[in-house]
């Protein structure tokens, strides 16, 4: 349903109906700036990128045949756009504390456990849970750029294998090793944490 609407959409884009488009970008923009922000690193950069990809999707969008989703399609741009100002800028940006720990203020990234106390839960879980959400941001950071756009694209992103394969511009196969490598990764991380603490009661 939400890739026919889109294409509905990018059909009136071509017929010269702006406001389309701008609805578009509100359904996307969120989406990817959380893109953004996870293969730049660095806040500060996120918005200004993220505007350049959808001026560059709406310049490129009257040669968009479809072939694709809308949004696969505008992954890539984004994809490349960041990694196009990175090269530009020559210079690998610091990770901010802002980018560890969630990309923005209602916690768009962070799971509702973290901000909300539920039924039978303590303060002692609810910390539990947000230092093991740190710890695989900080384990996703941590990764390199291939492993952590792949595994962002599968997990938070929630795109398929094909669509990932499409968005890097590599085969399958490769996306399924960087994606099962990214795992290992964050699983080597989290593992010490969760059994210590399987060891206690809370």
């Amino acid at each position: 349903m939400s890739t026919e609407v889109d294409a509905l959409l990018v059909d009136r884009v071509k017929q010269g109906d702006v406001r389309a488009f701008e609805m578009l970008v509100v359904k996307y923009q969120r989406r990817i700036e959380r893109l953004i922000g996870r293969m730049v690193r660095d806040v500060d950069l996120v918005p200004d990128i993220a505007q350049e990809t959808f001026i560059r999707a709406y310049r490129a969008l009257p040669q968009f045949r479809g072939e694709s989703a809308f949004y696969t399609w505008l992954y890539r741009i984004a994809v490349n756009t960041a990694k196009k100002t990175l090269g530009d800028l020559k210079r690998d940006p610091l990770v901010t504390e802002s980018a560890r720990m969630g990309r923005d203020e209602d916690g768009e990234e962070t799971s509702r456990v973290e901000n909300e106390l539920t039924d039978g839960e303590t303060p002692e879980a609810l910390l539990a849970s947000k230092q093991i959400a740190a710890a695989v941001n900080s384990a996703i950071e941590d990764l390199s750029e291939d492993l952590r756009q792949a595994i962002t694209l599968r997990e938070i992103e929630g795109l398929s294998y094909e669509e990932i394969a499409e968005v890097m511009n590599c085969p399958i196969g490769t996306v399924r090793s960087r994606i099962f490598r990214a795992r290992e990764a964050i699983a080597e991380r989290l593992r010490p944490m969760l059994e210590q603490r399987s060891g206690e009661r809370w």
